[in-house]
């Protein structure tokens, strides 16, 4: 396999790594969503609610970017779970543990796009990166966010 070959098939794969963890995300943030309960409910219910339909048009678009390039978006439950770095919401979190769950999962996220990004440059492939970019931006955003709502 030439060196060529080789990167543009790794960066499929961390494209497809980014596309099972927005799924992930997005059923775990759904799951907060319904499940977060105490002072902070109606201010948490919303973010989680923005938050899992921002999951869900990442995963669209890194699907759509991988079979543009000529990858196999994952597309299962098995195969998210398979690939994706962060883990599903385990179920009687309480606000503040699901906050620093998503602060956690936003870091190792943009860690992962950090290194897709320099895949994609590395390639010339500047809308893959272009994209990455984009989602690493929000992510870090949200981190920060985050971290701030937990003081």
């Amino acid at each position: 396999m030439t060196t060529q070959l080789k990167s543009a098939t790794e960066l499929q794969a961390a494209l497809n790594v980014q596309t099972a963890n927005w799924s992930v995300l997005g059923v775990k943030l759904h799951h907060y969503h319904w499940y977060v309960s105490g002072s902070q409910f109606f201010t948490l219910h919303a973010k989680f609610e923005e938050l899992y339909n921002e999951a869900a048009g990442y995963v669209d678009e890194l699907a759509e970017r991988l079979l543009a390039i000529g990858g196999q978006p994952a597309s299962t439950m098995k195969q998210y779970l398979s690939l994706s770095s962060v883990q599903e919401g385990q179920g009687g979190e309480d606000a503040k543990e699901m906050v620093g769950q998503l602060i956690k999962d936003f870091t190792t996220v943009a860690a992962e796009l950090q290194g897709a990004i320099a895949q994609a440059e590395e390639l010339g492939d500047q809308p893959s990166a272009d994209l990455l970019i984009g989602i690493r931006t929000s992510v870090e955003k949200h981190a920060w966010m985050l971290n701030a709502y937990l003081g």
